[in-house]
């Protein structure tokens, strides 16, 4: 048997956990990646960090899978360009701790989100994947608050990205600090 709310469900997972985890994917990279490349020193290392979280998020998807959830419902998302152009940013800029903050915490707040645009195309029909899979029963704690999408003119993009903007640079110089403790 299927409802609506099945539908309603799946759609409002697709755009709520993008919008949800844009935000919260760009600070944990530029906090986690600031942190270990300038702990190293060496450009590379960002990546190298994303790679690790990458492989995480497979771990993740599994335990939703095992939940009873489609194999799609939730996508990995693209963290390695991001944090190849943070890499990018802290090499070019002959390993300059303000350049790598300030530039590569924007490159990551702007490109995570476009980067992870591939993910919306990548997850199921939300009406077929209700006929296949009827939303599993939450506890009240974990069922998911329907998202008023309509009043960020239906862009998940757009909205990932600007919330992620307010927060990723302080977040990559919270990870230096985390880091040095002295901010030289």
């Amino acid at each position: 048997t299927i409802n609506a709310g099945d539908y309603i469900f799946y759609t409002d997972w697709m755009w709520t956990s993008f919008v949800v985890f844009s935000v919260s994917q760009s600070t944990m990279l530029a906090v986690g990646a600031i942190y270990y490349m300038l702990f190293t020193g060496v450009p590379g290392t960002a990546t190298y960090y994303a790679t690790i979280m990458t492989i995480y998020t497979w771990v993740a998807k599994g335990a939703w899978f095992a939940l009873g959830y489609p194999y799609d419902f939730v996508v990995v998302p693209v963290w390695i360009p991001s944090a190849m152009l943070l890499d990018l940013s802290y090499w070019a800029t002959r390993r300059n701790k303000h350049a790598a903050i300030l530039i590569g915490g924007t490159m990551v707040r702007l490109s995570l989100p476009l980067f992870n645009m591939v993910n919306l195309l990548l997850v199921g029909d939300p009406l077929e994947v209700a006929f296949k899979y009827p939303r599993p029963t939450l506890p009240a704690y974990m069922t998911p608050i329907e998202p008023q999408v309509g009043k960020f003119y239906n862009s998940p993009v757009a909205l990932g990205s600007g919330a992620g903007a307010v927060l990723t640079v302080p977040m990559a110089a919270l990870g230096a600090k985390l880091n040095t403790w002295t901010y030289r």
